[in-house]
């Protein structure tokens, strides 16, 4: 008689304890302040900043530049360091003041890449910004840009130079593709919070 009293008594205990729990989690509220939806708000956030610097840019003529802005006698981009790729921010054009006015200021690092074929039709990957390794959160932006033969690349002060991408000699990490038209480019911002 005694153990049945003791197993009602864990029974009901174990009821009332289930219910209160469940009575709890039917009290909390999931808001956009809420950990999981508040990181997907600024995710979203960081992927519509980078797809409107990278519209803002070509629609400005600031991309197609920031993509030729290329030093064909060093074989780097302007300024760029011995790894022919800036690290220590953005490169010193108009696309690397959108992208600094966008981020820098607002605790978001970003790397920039950009990705083209090769002439066998390989993907290839070069790095253009680079500030670290993005985290699990990182979120990605893209923008397609066409090169033509006969474009030129742009000097330090961001004016054409007359070197264009069919001249001799030409240093360029982008391979011609096909008749007039040189190559075709992805340029990507990746960006995250740090």
């Amino acid at each position: 008689m005694r153990g049945q009293a003791h197993t009602l008594e864990a029974t009901v205990a174990g009821l009332l304890m289930l219910s209160s729990l469940i009575f709890a989690l039917q009290m909390t509220a999931v808001t956009p302040l809420s950990a999981s939806t508040s990181s997907q708000h600024i995710e979203n956030q960081q992927g519509e900043t980078g797809q409107g610097v990278l519209a803002s840019a070509a629609e400005v003529g600031a991309l197609k530049p920031a993509v030729l802005y290329w030093n064909n006698s060093s074989s780097r981009y302007h300024n760029a360091g011995v790894q022919r790729f800036y690290t220590s921010g953005p490169p010193d054009n108009r696309f690397g003041a959108m992208l600094e006015r966008a981020f820098n200021g607002n605790g978001i690092a970003y790397n920039v890449y950009f990705r083209f074929q090769n002439a066998d039709g390989r993907p290839i990957t070069r790095q253009y910004v680079y500030s670290g390794v993005p985290t699990d959160n990182a979120v990605t932006a893209t923008h397609t840009v066409t090169l033509w033969d006969d474009d030129p690349l742009y000097n330090a002060d961001g004016t054409p130079s007359s070197t264009r991408l069919n001249t001799e000699n030409m240093t360029y990490p982008m391979p011609d593709t096909g008749d007039n038209l040189y190559n075709t480019v992805r340029v990507e911002v990746v960006a995250w919070r740090i």
